[in-house]
This record gives C-alpha cells, sequence and structure tokens, in this order.
C-alpha cells in the first residue's frame, strides 16, 4: 500500500520518542489505536448478534429478541433481519445456502415469454429463477414479489397459499425482506393485468440481506454513489450501464489493437525509478529487499523496452497512480492505454488513436454521435481539427512566440495576465501555461494540438523541421485533454541529455520531474526502431463518452474514510 508519510515513518526513534514524551502519537500508536477501534466495534456488533441469536432460541418472537434503545449497535432494521437469520438457522433453513436449482436467468424468461402471452395466459413451463427482492406485497392468501437480475431485468414472482401452503407462505412474509436474493420455482404465466410471472410451487431465501436498501424511489446522494457504489449498482440504473458500457469500451479498444497486430503485455507497478510521465508519485517500502520503490505512474520506458527487443507494435491497459490532486477530471488512481508501434510517428499514431475513439463509440453507442448525460449529443465522427501550439498562442496574444522567446519575456506576459506558474519554470512550461490560458477549456470539438516545448518532452523526438520543438501532440475534447501521442526519442545520447535536465529540475524542487534510468539508457543503446506512440486515459475516455465525472467513471473511486 502507498506510504505518503515517509517522513514520520523513517524519523529516528529519539524523535518518536520524543513525539510521544511531547503527547503528540507516532505513526504506529495511531495505527495501534485506530485497530483496537476496529476491534472494539467489530466485537460489539458479534456480541449483538449472538445476543439476538440467543433471544430467539430461547422462543422470543422476531419483535422480542431486537433491543432498539442500543444506540451503538445495528440500527433496529438490520437487528430485525438479524433475527429473522438466527430464526432461519434455529429452524434448520440455511440463509446463504451454496446452490439452488436456477434453470434459467430473468433476462433468458423475459426474452422468450413476453412477447408470447396475453394477460391472463398459462403455461405448463416450469423454470427456476433467481434475482434480488425490489417489490414486495404480502397480503392476504396472494404475495407479489418484484426479481431483479444484475442487469436490471426484472420478473414478478406469485406466492400463493394454494400452491406452497399455509406454512410456507407465512414463512414468506416472516422471512423475506426488501434486498434479499430470493429462489422461485414455477410455472410461467402472464397475471391477469399482463405482467409476466413465475407462479410459485416453491421458493428459498438465496442469499439474507442483513443491511437495508436505500429509498429507491430517491436518487442517490454522491456520498452514497461513491462510498457504497454496490449501492449504485441495484439502485441506478445510469451506474449500471457505465460499468458495462467501461467494460465494452475496453474490450473495443483491445480488437481494435489486434486488428492492427498489436500485442499486449503487462509491466510492472512497482518501479525503481519513476518515469515515462511528468507527474509525483506514490512511494512504498519493500520489505524482502529493504528497497523504497515507486508506484507506476506511467508504463511507457518499459514498453520501450519490448520495442527494443523486436515486439514491434505493443499496448497495455494498465493501472497508474499519481500523487496529486483530485477534480473532475484527475484520480490518484486511474487506468489508461499506453501503445506504441515501431517504425510510425505522431502522425500515424493519431490516425490509430482516431480510430480507436471512433471504433470504441460505435461498438458502445452504436453511433459516432453520443448522448450524453445532460441530453446533449456530441460528434466523434469526421475529420479532427489541428493546430500548432506556437502559431496559435501567437495569433491569442497579437505577437509571434517561437521556441527562442526568452524565457523573461514569456514570465512578463504571464505575470500581465495572471496565469499561474510554477515554482520550477523554463521556457517550455512557460509556452503550455500561456497555451493553456487561452485554449485549454475552449477546444470542445476533438482537436489535436500539436508540436510542443522541448523543455516540457523529454522522452519526444525533436521536429523534423522546427528547432526548439519536439512532435508531440495533445487530443483536446470537449475541454479537457483526453489523448497524447509522440514520434518516440530513440536516440541515447539526446536522451540522457533529457534525463539530465529532469533531473537537475528534480533536484531545483520540481516533484514531478524524472530521474536518469541507466537501465533504459542501456536499453536505447541496444537500439530502438522510430516509432509513434501514444497514451490515453480509460476513465477520461468513457467521460468524453458519456459525460460523467471521472468518479462516476471509477467503478469503485478511492474517498476518504470517514472513521
Amino acid at each position: 500500500m502507498a506510504n505518503t508519510n515517509e517522513n514520520d515513518k523513517n524519523q529516528p526513534a529519539s524523535t518518536a520518542a520524543a513525539s510521544a514524551t511531547a503527547g503528540t502519537p507516532t505513526t504506529e500508536e495511531t495505527k495501534e489505536q485506530q485497530t483496537r477501534s476496529s476491534i472494539d466495534h467489530a466485537q460489539l456488533l458479534l456480541d449483538q448478534d449472538a445476543a439476538i441469536a440467543q433471544r430467539i432460541d430461547a422462543g422470543a418472537e422476531l419483535d422480542d429478541a431486537i433491543n432498539a434503545s442500543d444506540p451503538e449497535g445495528h440500527s433496529e432494521q438490520v437487528q430485525m433481519r438479524v433475527a429473522k437469520r438466527a430464526l432461519m438457522l434455529k429452524e434448520g433453513i440455511q440463509p446463504y445456502p451454496v446452490t439452488l436449482d436456477v434453470t434459467a436467468t430473468i433476462p433468458q424468461v423475459r426474452a422468450k415469454y413476453e412477447n408470447a402471452l396475453q394477460a391472463g395466459d398459462e403455461t405448463e413451463d416450469v423454470v427456476g429463477i433467481a434475482g434480488r427482492v425490489m417489490f414486495l406485497r404480502n397480503t392476504g392468501g396472494l404475495c407479489f414479489v418484484q426479481l431483479a437480475s444484475g442487469d436490471g431485468t426484472t420478473i414478478q414472482g406469485m406466492i400463493s397459499k394454494k400452491e406452497v401452503g399455509p406454512d410456507s407462505l407465512k414463512r414468506f412474509k416472516q422471512l423475506v425482506d426488501l434486498g434479499d436474493h430470493l429462489y422461485v420455482r414455477g410455472r410461467v404465466i402472464s397475471s391477469k393485468t399482463g405482467e409476466l410471472s413465475v407462479f410459485a410451487t416453491e421458493w428459498a431465501i438465496a442469499a439474507k440481506a442483513l443491511q437495508p436498501l436505500p429509498a429507491l424511489h430517491k436518487e442517490l446522494n454522491e456520498d452514497t454513489r461513491t462510498r457504497k457504489p454496490y449501492i449504485g449498482m441495484i439502485a441506478d440504473p445510469k451506474i449500471r450501464d457505465m460499468v458495462r458500457n467501461r467494460s465494452k469500451a475496453v474490450s473495443s479498444l483491445r480488437h481494435t489493437f489486434e486488428s492492427h497486430d498489436f500485442l499486449e503485455v503487462e509491466t510492472p507497478m512497482l518501479q525503481t525509478i519513476h518515469g515515462g510521465a511528468a507527474a509525483r508519485p506514490f512511494t512504498t517500502h519493500m520489505n524482502a529487499f529493504d528497497l523504497d520503490l515507486y508506484l507506476r505512474i506511467a508504463p511507457e520506458l518499459f514498453l520501450k523496452r519490448c520495442l527494443v527487443g523486436g515486439i514491434e507494435r505493443v499496448f497495455e491497459i494498465n493501472r497508474d497512480f499519481r500523487n496529486e490532486g483530485v477534480d473532475a477530471t484527475h484520480a490518484p488512481e486511474f487506468t489508461m492505454v499506453e501503445a506504441y508501434q515501431a517504425y510510425g510517428n505522431y502522425d500515424t499514431i493519431a490516425a490509430l488513436t482516431k480510430e480507436l475513439i471512433q471504433t470504441t463509440a460505435m461498438d458502445v453507442f452504436g453511433s459516432h454521435k453520443v448522448t450524453l448525460l445532460d441530453g446533449t449529443e456530441y460528434d466523434f465522427g469526421g475529420e479532427w481539427k489541428q493546430m500548432s501550439m506556437y502559431d496559435s498562442l501567437s495569433e491569442a496574444l497579437g505577437e509571434e512566440i517561437t521556441p527562442e522567446t526568452p524565457q523573461e519575456k514569456l514570465a512578463q506576459i504571464a505575470d500581465k495576465l495572471d496565469v499561474e506558474r510554477d515554482e520550477v519554470e523554463n521556457r517550455g512550461k512557460l509556452v503550455e501555461h500561456l497555451w493553456e490560458h487561452f485554449y485549454e477549456d475552449k477546444l470542445y470539438e476533438p482537436t489535436f494540438v500539436r508540436d510542443f516545448p522541448v523543455e516540457t518532452s523529454p522522452l519526444v523526438k525533436g521536429h523534423r523541421s522546427k528547432p526548439g520543438v519536439v512532435e508531440k501532440w495533445d487530443l483536446y475534447v470537449r475541454g479537457f485533454e483526453l489523448a497524447t501521442g509522440y514520434s518516440e526519442l530513440n536516440d541515447p545520447v539526446v536522451q540522457r541529455e533529457r534525463f539530465l535536465d529532469q533531473a537537475k529540475d528534480s533536484l531545483a524542487g520540481d516533484e514531478e520531474a524524472g530521474d536518469i534510468d541507466e537501465d533504459f539508457l542501456e536499453a536505447l543503446g541496444v537500439g530502438m526502431p522510430p516509432a509513434g506512440g501514444m497514451g490515453m486515459g480509460i476513465d477520461r475516455l468513457l467521460i468524453a463518452l458519456t459525460g460523467a465525472t471521472i468518479r462516476e467513471t471509477i467503478t469503485f473511486p478511492l474517498v476518504k474514510p470517514l472513521r
């Protein structure tokens, strides 16, 4: 696990002792306190569960088995469900059976019979189905239950005294709650109101839900959506769709790469030197080697080693970690695709990136035109715009800006425009900051911004005809950066010069600057063919395709713990 408190962890024992003496808990003491608190809370809940079970075993009714006045333990609703679990165990009913005779899924039954039956029609076809209880009506001698499959498809179950008997019907009313997973076996019919149903001859709880579902008719709040995404998957079809669409998008990317003879590989997440991007890394420690390591910020340098080794078209869909800010398009842990093509360049890789995105839109949504969450349409079709960073900046400022424009002049312009500057600056960074000031959030339609400053692109080949510029593009969609592509630098001497400049920036205080990776330089010395390379965030691709925030595209986003 990433440790962002290295200074605390590595402080001398005397300093730690001094902290404890002064009344400030050390990191180890704080962790121990948290563990003890967790143990105490877990024991409290288990004791409450045991007390409820003891009352049930002693013959208490469900209402009498719970203690609604206990504010520290389970809520009253949870206690009641715990009591029902205990009652099932007492009577020899397994609340979490290993297996059930499920013969068809709810979507399969609905697809086969929905248009084949009229209101009141009955069949002799018997099915065993299971799903989550989303609606329950327990009245008289006939109970109705709506069961939902994982994709949200529903079907009605009918529990009749005539079919299952009075004792079974009584148990159903007593034990089954909203949220339970329920098994129903019976004939497929259409009710008098035309509702496709399974008329049960038997039923069983497949998994007893101890926690109640939220009110399903209300929209989930943001806290529940992010902290309990499994609740969102149950309650909100948009969240289920996002999970499924994300899977389709990743599958589409893989198919497109495969159609162009790319090979998928895996590269290390734990690295001795962080590189491949300008980003602040997470650090951790490997006990076996007594070695500090970095969590991967990008797979680039390892994928390029594959090019050296003769794998001429390579890609990876990977998890990356950057210890930076969090907003609508940034997350500390995210998924990215990177790809490298020998004998390509930033033009050929731009064409591939466009194909990847357009094919994904088609595979997921059936069109290059997608409908965003706010109801507006966005078109990924047709040809995409291109613009030069230096030319467009010159146009915005009304004066020519070139790679030779002095840093002092760029700094004066930035200060005049109140453009935020980094602590460690250079000409390239100032050019990018100024360009972003005028254009970054204004490029709505897909646009390749080309030809970046050499100072900010240490892994990119110099432009073939423009000194001080590198062959790099950033792809902007709806006002944010979606992907980036290079003509890859493969000259080991120039690469060492770039690494050296980065290392100097790191010593000067630039936390995003990388170190000198001599192993990678040695690999380049063996010979890497000319290549084009690209990187694109999968989360950002889903943002572009749907209009969601990054938290909504990540199935399990990282959130700060409440306790």
